[in-house]
């Protein structure tokens, strides 16, 4: 089960740092137990023990490695293997080195006393003075497998473009931005929002070959990142004027490094006259468009401290409250009051925008969006209609959501270890409303216990509802002004039950 990372390889307090699980030569985790500061490599599932976060030196080419309880890992001249440490001095400082043969694996030498990090069960040690098999990792990054990948030299996004990857986007835009980080056996592939694999000779194909297969290295100091390593040997970077992403160099500059980040939600917002918002015709946001384009897709940002959003357009502004008559313009820069909106979901399944100045947002008879209304009619009322969420992944604290591996197979539960990927289809006429699809390649329907089924008999009707950067609710429409929101359970099950918005209805995603 994975926990999500946030943004990743991304300095924040002065640190650069990438959760991981690390995995032993026997199939085991390094685990840090939460009482007694005990380190062992006994774990079977990567769960919250399991979590090190390593933590890249901005200055020099060394890493540290931290548990989920804040303690470094360290070792004295004697082997001994401690993770009690509170700070990060000599003895924590680690170098990372990688296997020779195409496996992906990674190797932890002391610093201090040149030994190297391995071991299994109890018996975890640094006493080794040069690397074996034992002392060989696996790192599985512990992320949400949907991202963005940025570049650190051009500090530009991938996304599809002329039937390539090419890194050359400003702020990583609609689906054709998004990513998939696929990991096997410490390998790792790139597939594009339409299930293509991204090939070390630049091309996309929809087969999983060798050539898609690259195994990822760590760089430390003031430019880190992570490298992509091909079969044969060389890195992936972004060639020529257009960027296009294949192998080249054999050697690792600021070019071969990049970093990882999670994606926002990006919408469609559909009012009442049928119109979607847009900022085709300038800075100002009206709702008056039909045809969907980039200009009518925005970006949601959720800010903690207030529970509200930003809404953030192509062109990189916010939506703005501007003046007394509370008219709406995209002409901000940067995120603050006048550009944060609340969202309330209403009981019909559309969504309202209170901004700053207390008002509900609406469409003009032009189109033209204000923040002037004190209370909620059809007119402040606008169905969202999600524009970057093709494919979807959720998981809980219990797990991941898929299919029950055993027999029928057809159960859709809530504590899987391993993800699957989630069709997500919009319903012809009714915006905001989808279809979902299962990896076996049939729709989800609810049966009359609200149990989720994916057989083939029937396809339900459900609301994508985000609440955050990172959670969201499924309700299901059980029929007229009849709904239900979809509750897991530690046991795996996940039925459209619940008639409340609490913890068991939220949903990484």
């Amino acid at each position: 089960m994975s926990v999500v990372n946030g943004v990743n390889g991304v300095s924040k307090a002065g640190e650069t740092s990438w959760k991981v699980g690390l995995v032993n030569h026997a199939g085991h985790y390094l685990t840090a137990e939460t009482f007694g500061h005990k380190i062992n490599v006994n774990g079977a599932h990567l769960k919250k023990k399991q979590i090190f976060t390593l933590v890249q030196d901005l200055k020099e080419e060394v890493v540290y490695i931290r548990s989920h309880l804040g303690r470094y890992l360290s070792a004295d001249k004697y082997g001994n293997v401690t993770c009690e440490a509170e700070e990060a001095e000599q003895t924590e400082k680690f170098v990372v080195e990688y296997d020779k043969v195409f496996s992906g694996r990674w190797a932890f030498r002391n610093v201090v006393h040149g030994n190297y990090l391995g071991g299994d069960g109890e018996n975890l040690r640094c006493f080794a003075k040069n690397f074996s098999d034992t002392e060989l990792w696996t790192v599985q990054l512990s992320i949400h497998p949907q991202v963005h990948l940025r570049n650190v030299n051009r500090k530009r996004y991938a996304h599809v473009c002329d039937d390539q990857l090419q890194v050359t986007q400003t702020i990583p835009w609609a689906a054709k931005s998004l990513l998939f980080l696929v990991c096997e056996k410490g390998q790792y592939s790139l597939k594009t929002f339409d299930n293509r694999y991204l090939l070390s000779s630049g091309e996309l194909s929809f087969e999983a070959t060798q050539e898609a297969k690259f195994t990822m290295e760590i760089r430390s100091g003031p430019n880190g990142g992570l490298a992509f390593r091909d079969c044969n040997g060389c890195y992936l970077t972004g060639v020529g004027s257009t960027a296009t992403m294949k192998s080249r160099n054999k050697t690792v500059g600021k070019d071969e490094l990049f970093t990882l980040e999670d994606t926002h939600p990006q919408v469609m917002l559909i009012a009442c006259n049928g119109k979607k918002a847009s900022i085709k015709q300038g800075v100002d946001v009206s709702a008056n468009q039909e045809e969907e384009s980039d200009k009518e897709i925005f970006q949601m940002e959720f800010d903690p401290p207030s529970g509200k959003w930003a809404f953030r357009t192509v062109d990189n502004k916010y939506w703005s409250l501007e003046d007394s008559q509370g008219g709406i313009q995209a002409d901000s820069t940067d995120i603050g009051p006048r550009t944060l909106f609340e969202l309330e979901w209403q009981e019909d399944g559309s969504a309202t925008l209170k901004a700053a100045n207390g008002s509900y947002v609406y469409n003009k008879r032009t189109g033209s969006l204000v923040a002037s209304s004190d209370a909620v009619g059809d007119k402040e009322r606008f169905m969202v209609q999600v524009a970057n969420r093709p494919m979807l992944v959720l998981k809980s604290d219990h797990g991941f959501v898929g299919c029950k591996p055993g027999p029928p197979k057809t159960d859709v539960v809530c504590n899987r270890a391993v993800y699957d990927v989630i069709h997500v289809e919009s319903v012809a006429k009714e915006p905001g409303v989808y279809f979902l699809k299962a990896s076996n390649d049939q729709y989800w329907s609810v049966r009359d216990d609200g149990s989720v089924v994916a057989d083939g008999s029937n396809k339900s009707k459900f609301q994508l509802q985000v609440r955050d950067n990172r959670k969201l609710t499924i309700r299901y429409l059980a029929g007229p002004d009849k709904y239900f929101y979809i509750k897991g359970e530690q046991n795996g099950l996940f039925r459209a039950t619940a008639e409340q918005v609490d913890s068991s209805v939220l949903w990484e995603y």
